[in-house]
């Protein structure tokens, strides 16, 4: 493809899909010049993302001539726009076969089922990347399904996208035909401790209809809202103060310092919902997304109300159609209720929510490069400071806090900040969402008071399938732990003194058959694909640390690759911009120090 303007032309299907994402840009005549697009053409740079999604979404790959009419509209040098459309995973710059199964093979179905689906599909169509009668597949990073492995992710071309989940050999018959015309009928959203008492954000999840307002609403749903609206934004700032409301995407900081540093800004500013999780073997946010998409938009209106924010983005993982499907729905349909819009539920605010999709790259799940993401840019993250709360998205002060932390403020106002801080311990307050998959008996999401240990939830999910032989305890960024650490009560605190991470709250057993120095292999693969290349020490040292792995494990665990593998640790640690290249090295390492590899 040429990355410079040509004259490649879209077809008319091409220029259809982009006409309904982007404007048609105007031609302005001046006296002696004339200007297309300009200021107001560039000021859609966000718009370019979308464009290239809808390409690929209706025809299967983005052609040139398609590059080149979003490039024109939006006034985006080429070269830009093929960095952009070739960073994403779910977006192709090449023709492919227009129907695509992803399989994933990481470590959350790998070992449990997926290589004897891969197997039998390579079997049935051919290689990876080939096409048969329009079909193809390629291997898949986690797509967060691990509670009902193995899973493949469908982009159908001119479809809709589907999921295919818990398919055994014998489904591949299934997954096969629902590449083409074939309905995929989407499992009902259900959580193991269904009906348990006691639960606060899986309450409704498997009782409220996800896809009715009114339902939400005979469920207890706008309460929250009209207790946020007598409280006033101060009040609900403080409550969640009180609250000791921390992060629940794995850097735990306290939810109102962010508020009440945009809070003290001027317009315009901005709440971002991030809803990309990509990290393997986590899926709570899919669970929470398809279960009770109502009951986000209230939350994120609540916190856009005690801030200040007018415009929310809600940026949602590519593999997540379902979800993607009943966000959008639920937006609309809050929207027409007047729930969404210049006067918020006739209180005299205005908040307003955009949906954006992801389109396959991990990294975008790093604040700052989901904001580069929605911007219309490479998912690269920033340099901080600059902070978010000060320069965020647009360059304009910015809120960003994930699925999990925004569905503990509806509870929050409704009970007050005291009551909340009750649950738990001192610093690790309320409950806490756990993603529990692998070798467990009862696999999904479990959500626990603060402080229950390790070896207490892999008890209340049935226990391990076989001999415990180790945990992947907080993803693919966090640690492997074994036996000696199920007495660990599951806190901030108590995993720090034992330098351990809750992370996004994965817990992942596996059991005495497993090949774990294959699964350690495939996180350093994981994190070798996933660098987004910006900074040196992670874009090398991820590949030098699967190299240096792959040797250590090969060659007889030879002292000389520990020593590298150490020193390369290190470097990613210390000097890495985000925190991809900074805990790209935890599980190797874990591994190596307990012995398992």
């Amino acid at each position: 493809m040429d990355l410079r303007f040509t004259d490649a032309e879209p077809t008319a299907q091409e220029r259809d899909l982009i006409e309904a994402t982007v404007p048609r840009v105007e031609v302005v005549e001046h006296p002696g010049r004339v200007v297309r697009g300009g200021h107001d053409a560039r000021s859609q740079r966000h718009l370019l993302l979308p464009a290239l999604a809808a390409v690929q979404a209706g025809i299967g790959h983005v052609s040139e001539g398609a590059l080149m009419e979003i490039c024109r509209r939006l006034t985006v040098p080429p070269a830009e726009a093929y960095g952009v459309a070739s960073f994403y995973a779910l977006i192709s710059t090449e023709p492919r076969p227009p129907r695509i199964a992803h399989l994933c093979d990481d470590v959350g179905c790998g070992p449990f089922g997926a290589d004897e689906v891969i197997a039998e599909v390579q079997r049935r169509l051919g290689p990876a990347g080939a096409s048969t009668d329009g079909s193809g597949w390629a291997r898949s990073p986690c797509l967060g399904q691990c509670d009902r492995a193995p899973a493949a992710y469908l982009q159908r071309a001119g479809q809709e996208d589907a999921v295919v989940a818990g398919a055994d050999v014998s489904d591949v018959d299934h997954l096969v035909a629902a590449l083409d015309d074939h309905p995929v009928t989407a499992p009902a959203v259900t959580v193991p401790q269904q009906g348990e008492p006691g639960l606060r954000l899986l309450a409704r999840i498997g009782s409220v209809d996800p896809t009715s307002l009114v339902d939400h609403r005979v469920h207890g749903g706008g309460e929250a809202l009209r207790r946020a609206l007598e409280l006033g934004p101060d009040g609900v700032r403080a409550e969640v103060a009180t609250a000791n409301l921390r992060g629940r995407g794995g850097a735990a900081f306290p939810t109102a310092v962010k508020w009440d540093a945009v809070a003290a800004h001027d317009d315009p500013k901005y709440l971002i919902c991030n809803a990309d999780e990509s990290e393997p073997g986590t899926f709570k946010d899919r669970v929470l997304l398809e279960g009770d998409p109502y009951r986000l938009l209230e939350a994120m209106t609540i916190a856009a109300y005690a801030t200040g924010c007018r415009i929310g983005y809600l940026y949602v993982r590519g593999e997540y159609p379902v979800a993607t499907r009943r966000l959008a729905d639920a937006i609309a349909t809050s929207r027409q209720a007047g729930l969404l819009g210049d006067d918020v539920a006739g209180a005299g605010f205005a908040f307003d929510v955009e949906l954006r999709r992801g389109q396959g790259a991990y990294i975008c799940g790093e604040e700052t490069a989901l904001m580069e993401s929605i911007e219309g840019h490479r998912g690269e993250p920033r340099n901080k400071p600059p902070f978010p709360t000060d320069t965020g998205l647009f360059g304009r002060p910015t809120v960003v806090n994930n699925v999990e932390t925004l569905l503990n403020v509806t509870d929050i106002v409704l009970e007050g900040g005291q009551a909340f801080a009750e649950l738990g311990t001192r610093d690790s307050t309320g409950t806490r969402l756990f993603c529990l998959s692998g070798a467990i008996a009862v696999p999904g999401v479990y959500e626990v008071t603060y402080g229950e240990t390790l070896g207490a939830l892999l008890e209340r999910a049935g226990g391990v399938t076989g001999e415990l032989a180790a945990v992947l305890l907080g993803g693919a960024a966090g640690s492997f732990v074994t036996a000696e650490h199920l007495d660990v009560p599951l806190t901030f605190e108590a995993t720090r003194e034992r330098g351990l991470a809750l992370g996004s709250g994965v817990v992942m057993p596996f059991d005495a058959g497993t090949d774990l120095g294959r699964v350690v292999a495939r996180i350093a693969a994981f994190f070798r694909d996933e660098t987004c290349g910006q900074c040196v020490p992670c874009r090398v040292g991820v590949v030098r640390q699967e190299e240096a792995l792959v040797r250590y494990l090969s060659n007889g665990r030879e002292t000389v690759e520990l020593e590298l593998l150490g020193d390369i640790d290190r470097a990613m640690t210390d000097a890495s911009i985000c925190g991809l290249g900074q805990t790209a090295a935890s599980a190797v390492r874990s591994a190596i120090a307990q012995r398992l590899v």
